[in-house]
């Protein structure tokens, strides 16, 4: 009886062995071979110029890969790179009123990321992230308007970003 506990121990001990891919718990999977990173400022490059956002979208990538991993910050030679630019601000009208005004508008940012992994070229890209907020028509985007704009567009495309780039997903 004894024998046959320690074949069982034993077998559980094998089938977990097998098991090697990494996870932290900063949702990321895969080891990720850097210690530093670096975030070069994203100009705005839009058509329609809304002073600050590339400032504001900078700071807010920096911060949310700084509060996901315990890689660090740095203003050069990053083991990581990311650095690219707003390509696109833009409000539409989505739906009218039947007097022809807009019931409801959009504000939509798009970001043009190059990535650059010093360690592993192949997690290397560059690509377009976009996401947009819609507020009423009745509203101008300024002030908290905007600022509750800016809050749920930077969130996902940073989340976008950090998935794309360290999580893999």
């Amino acid at each position: 009886m004894r024998y046959l506990k320690f074949i069982m121990a034993f077998a559980v001990l094998l089938s977990l062995g097998g098991c090697t891919v990494a996870y932290n718990f900063t949702g990321t999977t895969g080891a990720i071979n850097a210690k530093t990173f670096q975030v070069n400022h994203f100009q705005n490059n839009a058509d329609l110029i809304e002073p600050g956002i590339d400032v504001t979208f900078t700071r807010r990538l920096q911060d949310l890969i700084q509060n996901q991993t315990n890689l660090s910050l740095t203003n050069s030679g990053g083991d990581l790179l990311y650095e690219g630019e707003i390509t696109q601000y833009r409000i539409s009208p989505m739906t009218a009123t039947a007097d022809q005004r807009a019931a409801q508008n959009r504000l939509s940012i798009t970001v043009n990321v190059r990535f650059t992994n010093k360690n592993n070229e192949k997690d290397d890209f560059e690509k377009p992230f976009s996401f947009y907020h819609d507020f009423s028509g009745t509203d101008l985007p300024t002030g908290t308007v905007l600022n509750e704009a800016l809050e749920a567009i930077f969130e996902r495309i940073t989340q976008d970003i950090f998935n794309e780039s360290l999580a893999k997903w």
